[in-house]
């Protein structure tokens, strides 16, 4: 099991997070050097609405997940494209706490968005 208590942990997505990196071991059994590693974030929620999206974030080489740990709703926001966001491709779900979601390597997406309290 993998927890944050006790560590930390350092400011992220424009102060309204905090992380908490390798937390777990992980195989690793891709060839070459890639180092894999599973953070935790714990995020605060958003109280202000609407809400500008001033980001939007891929990576290129990795999938990343994002699994709720306490329950509660939170806002997904995707786009298409290559080198930038298609933003005309831009969409947005609320998900409920049980619900946890993996982007593919090259979506672009909004940092995890709490809604409702701290996930």
């Amino acid at each position: 099991m993998a927890s944050p208590h006790g560590q930390p942990g350092r400011p992220a997505n424009q102060g309204t997070a905090r992380r908490f990196d390798h937390l777990a071991a992980i195989e690793n059994l891709r060839p070459g050097h890639a180092a894999l590693n599973v953070s935790v974030f714990r995020c605060a929620p958003r109280s202000s609405f609407p809400l500008p999206l001033a980001l939007l974030e891929k990576h290129p080489g990795s999938t990343q997940a994002f699994v709720p740990m306490n329950a509660r709703r939170y806002l997904v926001v995707v786009a298409l494209g290559g080198d930038r966001p298609d933003l005309t491709t831009l969409a947005a779900f609320i998900a409920h706490g049980a619900q946890g979601i993996t982007y593919r390597p090259g979506v672009w997406h909004h940092p995890m968005i709490a809604l409702d309290a701290e996930a």
